[in-house]
């Protein structure tokens, strides 16, 4: 292909990295507060919204590899060249930067209003993103196989979740789950667009498909990623639909944060601290791969340092997060952020698609044409 960009040894990860790499990126803020967003679509049938979701997420991930399959080693900013030639394939590709940038600030925004609300309510605001993207300019500049390495590193900092949910089980109620399917078949379809903000990043796969070493194994390690993200997500939301009544989910707006808030240690009192602070090392690759996304699209149409795309990149977010500082303008943010998202990685794959197929459909018959005519 024309638009593949050579990948050396050098830079290519093993298969099952992508497990981690999935995780890490559906995993972040979401999860902190999904289940009020959730119940006020669907009430007490949030879960089916949930694993629906989630089966959408499956057969979305599967036609998105199809379409990768089609064209070798080559990522989405190649196959939209590929497809719509230079000028509308550079204006695609222009478009799709701008979706990282604008889930790495819905990121930030919503880490560090968690942060002031629970940890510390007069630190700057503008001090903790300055913190957070000097961090993350660090290990984004290291390169990718770092950043591989932190999705590896920040998987375990995820596993002591699902033991210490055993806590709050004991005080749950599993009789807030009935009536099972008393609403309509709409409300639950809207609690499934609702749950886009919380599960997606799992479309990376678009662009790091080139780097993956084992291109026949590649396709379980991603579903299997999904997978442990939907039981964790599950486990979370049947324990929060059960032990908070209706009436108390719908005004807490980090239910997973006050399920913490209950559980006292020996040696901790206060364990959703604790969690809010480790928090930035889950989140940390989750926003190291929408940078390196949103790089890999730029380098496509300029040459630029990883360094200086790095700093231009971080200027945007700091003056985003200038802007979007109240409680108000975040909701906003995050529902039309959200709206967008769902077009992009769960209907465009769907578009791209079909166009690839009538793609190689007519270059077949073209080259048998040409063929023919030799003869």
């Amino acid at each position: 292909m024309k638009n593949t960009i050579y990948v050396g040894n050098t830079q290519q990860f093993n298969a099952f990295l992508l497990f981690y790499i999935v995780v890490a990126a559906q995993i972040g803020v979401g999860i902190h507060g999904f289940q009020r967003v959730l119940y006020e679509d669907a009430k007490q049938d949030a879960w089916i919204s949930l694993v629906l979701s989630f089966v959408f997420a499956h057969i979305v991930v599967t036609v998105m590899m199809k379409t990768l399959d089609m064209f070798e080693s080559n990522d989405l900013y190649g196959i939209h060249l590929d497809i719509f030639g230079k000028y509308f394939g550079t204006t695609l590709n222009c478009i799709y930067c701008l979706y990282p940038l604008f889930a790495f600030i819905a990121i930030v925004i919503n880490y560090i209003e968690v942060i002031n609300t629970w940890v510390f309510p007069y630190l700057s605001p503008n001090f903790l993103c300055l913190t957070i993207l000097i961090i993350t300019i660090y290990a984004f500049t290291s390169g990718l196989r770092i950043i591989v390495g932190l999705c590896f590193f920040s998987f375990f900092f995820i596993l002591w979740i699902p033991p210490i949910l055993i806590i709050p089980l004991k005080y749950s109620d599993w009789n807030f789950l009935l009536p099972i399917l008393d609403n309509e078949l709409k409300d639950i379809a809207k609690g499934v667009l609702s749950m886009t903000f919380t599960i997606i990043g799992f479309e990376i796969i678009n662009v790091i498909y080139p780097f993956v070493k084992e291109k026949d194994k590649y396709k379980r390690y991603v579903h299997l990623g999904l997978l442990f993200t939907f039981l964790l997500y599950l486990a979370i939301l049947l324990i929060s639909l059960t032990f908070f009544s209706g009436g108390q989910l719908s005004k807490t707006i980090w239910a997973t944060l006050t399920l913490f808030s209950i559980i006292r240690l020996p040696f901790i009192e206060r364990v959703e601290i604790i969690t809010i602070c480790v928090w930035l090392i889950i989140i940390l690759p989750n926003l190291c791969l929408f940078m390196w996304s949103a790089y890999r699209g730029i380098i496509r149409m300029k040459v630029i340092s990883p360094v200086k795309f790095s700093v231009f990149f971080a200027i945007i977010i700091f003056i985003a997060n200038i802007l979007f500082y109240k409680r108000s303008t975040i909701n906003i943010y995050d529902k039309y952020y959200g709206r967008v998202a769902f077009f992009i990685v769960f209907i465009y794959p769907f578009i791209l698609f079909l166009l690839a197929w009538i793609k190689k459909k007519f270059r077949k018959i073209k080259t048998a044409g040409e063929h023919n005519n030799e003869n």
